[in-house]
């Protein structure tokens, strides 16, 4: 249980920093860029066995894990999109929404069979994204207001179909740390090949600021994955009760922490969508128990 805290105030706090890079005007791609290189390296040096480098192109998995570091990239920008300009309690709704998704490709790819309280947990989900980030004087129609959420919510799903489709069929248990750093270092190489293009036309300047920010963000980012894995190492819990716990305690305690630290003020509407997110995940996990 101490692992799942340790899981649930890492990914908290990554939404928290994120609000904060645009407190202090942070460059949040480059940060970002940062923070993946800090969460490769961390799993390298807390990977217990030898790592044969140059034998990870050859395994399976690894252009899977590619093309992961490249949606790794693009989604935690809009976390940081989301978290800056709507608030820290909706980015964090959007994410742990996206529970709802594996769901659904378990209907179309294995054919499972949806009860009715699964169903209704999703569309409880659908519509939490929306109250969460609709804001008070938001025409109920007005699209833009729910772009980045609804965003963060599909590209959070594609992340978690994608990583349980690779470690059921390709990862074998004991190449998990691995296959994360290759991750996190594949999305640290895409990004520094962009700045490297980018810097052709201008010329590249490293600022201190940014790769303090981005070690800061990576500490969390890789600790929030680890104490996670721990925790579904505890037999006394399903992974179902685990998920469950950690989605809704991340939720509550982002938007704690976005009204204590930022003052950010949420309208009956936004209540009423963080309430519904954390219903909707209960009856999800509940259901697929």
């Amino acid at each position: 249980m101490f692992d799942l805290v340790l899981s649930v105030l890492c990914s908290s706090l990554i939404f928290v920093i994120f609000k904060l890079f645009a407190v202090y005007k942070i460059e949040t791609f480059y940060a970002i860029i940062t923070n993946y290189v800090v969460a490769c390296t961390m799993g390298l040096l807390l990977y217990r066995g030898s790592v044969e480098v140059v034998q990870i192109p050859n395994k399976a998995w690894f252009w899977g894990s590619f093309a992961l570091g490249l949606l790794f990239i693009i989604v935690f920008n809009l976390m940081a999109a989301t978290s800056q300009r709507l608030g820290v309690s909706i980015a964090s709704v959007a994410t742990k929404m996206s529970l709802v998704l594996p769901v659904l490709l378990g209907v179309y790819s294995y054919q499972e069979v949806l009860g009715p309280i699964t169903v209704m947990g999703i569309l409880m989900a659908l519509a939490a994204v929306y109250f969460a980030s609709v804001k008070e004087r938001t025409a109920i129609f007005k699209l833009s207001a729910l772009l980045l959420p609804f965003l963060v919510f599909l590209g959070s799903g594609f992340i978690d179909i994608s990583l349980a489709y690779f470690q059921k069929e390709f990862v074998a248990p004991k190449e998990v740390p691995i296959f994360s750093a290759t991750i996190f270092a594949s999305a640290a190489v895409i990004g520094l090949g962009y700045i490297s293009i980018k810097s052709l036309k201008r010329p590249l300047k490293i600022n201190l600021k940014n790769c303090i920010a981005g070690i800061a963000l990576g500490v969390p980012n890789y600790f929030s994955i680890y104490f996670l894995l721990r925790a579904l190492q505890n037999k006394a819990l399903s992974s179902a009760a685990i998920f469950t716990i950690n989605n809704v305690a991340i939720v509550m305690f982002s938007t704690l922490l976005g009204i204590l630290l930022f003052k950010e003020k949420l309208s009956p509407k936004n209540w009423f969508g963080i309430a519904l997110a954390v219903i909707s995940i209960l009856l999800v996990a509940r259901s697929n128990g």
